[in-house]
């Protein structure tokens, strides 16, 4: 049974870090959209 055990912490694993890819993209995209969107001040 410990075959199972590896397999879902290898897919847990592999998922906690695409998940924690895509956070981090959004939040550089949010970072420059905002930036893109704001009037410059004169």
């Amino acid at each position: 049974m410990w075959y199972f055990a590896w397999i879902l912490g290898v897919t847990l694993a592999i998922l906690l870090a695409s998940m924690a890819a895509m956070m981090c993209d959004a939040k550089e995209c949010a970072i420059e959209d905002a930036k893109r969107s704001t009037p410059p001040e004169a």
